[in-house]
């Protein structure tokens, strides 16, 4: 007969969160903030898990947390178990209406600011048992967050290419030019990506994905975006035209959302035909939080 571990020998599936948000984020203060806790709760949690084990599963490093074989070994089987435990909870929650209780949504600066407040109310109106949980991240983390677990979807532009995420599509939101009042732009009869050319286009900096698909859909070379700008919200962007420093691409979503209002700039639209991103929510293929993700982007669609 197979002798059992007693239960005071098991690991907690709180302690298993801990290691997997740990390997996601690779730093124990954004593990720390994925799960919800203090970085001392989250490095506790881990070091009780290690006395559990009886062995040593992360290390320090100078850039970051690094785990060991052995905690590589335990991450790994801990991501399946709580994978497990997860689609154990869905598929309970999911015997009765869809979209009860906690989901972790998480949303992209240049979106959150601008699409959660409707979004919130037509959810709220919709599905008066839900709890939302929020975050606001880059998309390369809230992916991570949705591949670990600790979020259920996420609102981002696209395309984003992530292996492992599946996304559907919402709204399009096109770009608008943001260029001082007396720029030659503000007056230009037509106005076409071309007009950019030998302009100082202030963008995001790196680490945004406005930036890139600003770069894609404009063809601009990285080197004729003023990346020494550095801004981290729309509305410095915003500041920084009506300084005089450049132009810039607004979304139109951020636009209606008044992330130009009160600025002594000109804001103008390309013309055809329509250059942008698409807006979309995004999830973690095979989860059991799919459908009801797709619920979210059929009441979010625009």
């Amino acid at each position: 007969m197979e002798e059992r571990l007693p239960s005071s020998s098991w690991p907690t599936l709180r302690q298993l969160q801990f290691l997997a948000a740990l390997d996601a984020h690779g730093s124990f203060v954004r593990a720390a903030e994925a799960v919800g806790v203090t970085q001392p709760t989250l490095s506790a949690g881990l070091k009780e898990l290690e006395a559990v084990l009886g062995v040593t599963l992360v290390e320090r490093a100078r850039s970051g947390a690094v785990l060991t074989p052995a905690g590589r070994e335990a991450c790994d089987r801990a991501s399946s178990a709580l994978a497990q435990v997860e689609d154990l909870v869905r598929a309970v929650r999911q015997a009765g209406a869809p979209l009860q209780g906690v989901f972790r949504l998480g949303a992209i600066p240049t979106i959150a600011p601008f699409l959660l407040p409707r979004a919130l109310k037509l959810l709220r109106a919709r599905f008066p048992g839900l709890h939302l949980v929020l975050r606001e991240d880059v998309s390369a983390r809230l992916v991570d967050g949705l591949r670990a677990r600790t979020l259920d979807a996420a609102l981002i532009a696209l395309p984003y290419d992530a292996s492992g995420i599946e996304t559907e599509v919402i709204a399009e939101d096109e770009f608008l030019l943001v260029c001082p009042k007396d720029h030659r732009l503000a007056k230009k009869a037509t106005l076409v990506p071309g007009d950019l050319e030998g302009e100082d286009v202030l963008l995001l900096e790196d680490g945004h994905c406005l930036r890139d698909h600003a770069l894609q859909v404009c063809s601009l070379p990285q080197s004729r975006a003023a990346a020494e700008v550095g801004a981290t919200s729309l509305h410095t962007l915003v500041q920084m035209v009506a300084g005089g420093m450049g132009v810039t691409l607004l979304p139109k979503l951020a636009a209606d959302g008044g992330a130009a209002r009160g600025a002594a700039v000109e804001t103008r639209r390309f013309d055809s035909p329509m250059i942008g991103r698409s807006i979309g929510i995004a999830w973690r293929a095979g989860g059991l939080r799919a459908e009801e993700a797709k619920l979210i982007a059929k009441t979010l669609r625009l």
